[in-house]
């Protein structure tokens, strides 16, 4: 089962923020940033899309998992390109998101917990190399949870929760498998999940996408310094289960990042 299922339509891309530096989307569940050679056969990607939308090139400053939706920031040119990447790598951007994971996690946590370096498919890795895993911590919040009377595995009813989700670090894949550590994989994760609830949410609720969205980003803003905050709401398919868990209040109560 993929993480997400493709886009369905050509619909232009929501346009969460754009200046002559920068400009943010609210990317869709199963749009791939670029192109990439595990999946050699997609022909749409968020950087040709945006291109061909505003009639100029980008540059995108970060990535998402193509299940993830949510806020993706582009760069409109190389020099801002260079700046924001210079952000995000000193950790100065901060990032927050919501999922939705199997079980009760505690209120709020920290997971520090190091992760071997997964490598982008371009890049030539030394066989003989054994780098060193890297340091990686995310903190989350407990913003709601709701028991069902639907037995999944050995146990009569199943647990859920709505996290909120901020990385410190940026490794590739990282709340997911820091979500996977603590025993609380998200909803709809092929690769880091649990197949019978990522089933059972698909045969009950209809809801076949990884439940991870990206709904904000605080940056200095490169031309004036300012500081920058970029937010987008869930998207309407995560909305959905979100209403139908009774969770769309408790997205109110965030607050400022971790």
């Amino acid at each position: 089962m993929p993480d997400a299922l493709p886009a369905a339509d050509d619909a232009p891309l929501a346009i969460l923020y754009r200046d002559d530096h920068l400009v943010a989307i609210h990317k869709p569940a199963g749009l791939l940033v670029h192109r990439t050679a595990l999946d050699r056969h997609e022909t749409r990607f968020a950087v040709q899309l945006l291109r061909d939308q505003i009639g100029q090139h980008v540059w995108p400053a970060h990535r998402l998992d193509r299940g993830t939706s949510g806020v993706l920031l582009f760069a409109l040119d190389a020099d801002t390109a260079g700046q924001l990447g210079r952000q995000f790598e000193a950790q100065t951007v901060a990032k927050r998101y919501v999922a939705v994971v199997r079980g009760h996690p505690p209120e709020s946590g920290l997971i520090d917990h190091a992760l071997s370096r997964q490598r982008d498919d371009c890049e030539w890795v030394d066989p003989r190399a054994e780098p060193a895993p890297q340091a990686a911590r995310t903190a989350y919040r407990r913003l709601a949870t709701i028991e069902l009377p639907i037995a999944v595995d050995r146990y009569p009813t199943s647990r859920y929760a709505l996290l909120q989700v901020d990385p410190e670090t940026g490794r590739k894949h990282q709340i997911r498998r820091h979500l996977k550590h603590i025993s609380h994989p998200i909803i709809g994760d092929a690769t880091y999940g649990k197949g019978q609830h990522n089933r059972m949410f698909a045969a009950h609720f209809g809801c076949r996408r990884l439940l991870l969205a990206s709904t904000d980003l605080w940056l200095d803003h490169p031309a004036s310094g300012q500081r920058l905050h970029l937010h987008a709401a869930p998207a309407a398919d995560f909305t959905a289960l979100l209403d139908r868990f009774g969770w769309c209040a408790a997205l109110q109560i965030q607050t400022a990042p971790l």
